[in-house]
């Protein structure tokens, strides 16, 4: 059995997992798992103390995708009774920025359905997050999918601090979940967005029949991408995708796979996503203590737990909302 207080410390001090490691980690005893989260919040607490980021998205247009991504209610495959619709006016974008910030959100994300933005869709985008950067103090990612020569940089400019662009799972996986775009297309735009100095966001989704060596891997791939932020999202099965029907999880794997991504990722901001709600039910709040980041609201076209919840949450845990610009404590 691995001793995960030594293996904790030990990365603190520099060292790599395995990753014999990591599998180990994935198959550890639920008896184990107290003891697991322990070592893992170690390591979070070195880098990010007791506070947790709050992220907001708003889906600024939805469905009609041309791609085939398996877990999409919005791919072009889905035949899920989901609300499609152009990309809303840049008001509406700005407004979402309002309720952003009224909702404690340190960063704000724009996402748009599609293979990859048009250039009247950038220009859209550009427009709108000038106008949110010159009326609120948020962080602006931007996901918008596979990113073409020079977009990057136009982003950088008009006041994008981060772009999100998933691998979603592991190279080897990646064709069982889609075959419209390749593994290397995902990996090409988190290396525009880093060299347009765009802070890199890129994550996955567990729970699409991978093994748990692809979660490994996964974990591995974002580390040596240099990925900033780390969302890790747990599949919800929606009817109409080609994977509905699919419920490989629980509430103690999904702390194992956190904590894994802890240990090989410790300095990254890493996120419990999409699909906390109905795998980790319960035990949402243990999920905090490998992880440091939260989205709150509404997802894509899935619905996430009350704001309210959330705060009262944190709240419980004793925990801090990191706003980025400054920190509060939940409990004042």
């Amino acid at each position: 059995m691995l001793d995960f207080q030594s293996l904790a410390n030990h990365v603190l001090e520099g060292y790599e997992l395995t990753e014999e490691e990591g599998v180990a980690m994935l198959n550890c005893p639920d008896e184990d798992v107290l003891t697991l989260l322990q070592s893992a919040y170690t390591i979070r607490k070195h880098y990010y103390g007791n506070k947790v980021k709050l992220n907001m998205i708003i889906n600024t247009k939805s469905g009609a995708c041309s791609e085939n991504c398996g877990y999409c209610s919005q791919s072009r495959d889905a035949t899920s009774p989901i609300q499609t619709y152009k990309m809303i006016d840049k008001a509406s974008i700005v407004n979402g920025a309002e309720r952003a910030s009224q909702m404690n959100a340190g960063t704000y994300c724009i996402v748009a359905s599609g293979r990859g933005p048009t250039e009247r869709e950038l220009n859209h985008i550009i427009s709108a997050v000038q106008e949110i950067k010159e009326q609120y103090p948020l962080k602006i990612c931007a996901c918008l999918g596979i990113l073409k020569p020079g977009q990057a940089e136009r982003l950088k400019e008009a006041g994008v601090d981060r772009y999100n662009h998933n691998i979603n799972t592991s190279e080897t996986h990646h064709s069982y979940i889609t075959t419209s775009h390749s593994y290397q297309d995902r990996v090409q735009t988190v290396k525009r967005v880093k060299e347009a100095n765009i802070s890199p966001c890129s994550g996955v989704i567990v729970g699409m029949k991978e093994t748990k060596s692809d979660v490994v891997h996964m974990a591995f791939a974002l580390k040596e991408l240099q990925a900033e932020s780390i969302p890790v999202n747990f599949l919800h099965a929606i009817d109409g995708t080609l994977l509905e029907g699919t419920n490989e999880l629980n509430p103690l794997y999904c702390l194992k796979v956190l904590s894994l991504f802890r240990f090989i990722n410790p300095k990254a901001e890493i996120r419990v996503s999409g699909g906390r709600e109905v795998n980790l039910r319960s035990l949402q709040p243990l999920s905090l203590y490998p992880a440091n980041s939260i989205f709150i609201g509404d997802y894509l076209t899935t619905a996430g737990q009350e704001a309210n919840n959330d705060i009262q949450m944190l709240k419980d845990l004793g925990f801090e909302i990191d706003y980025g610009y400054s920190k509060v404590p939940v409990n004042e």
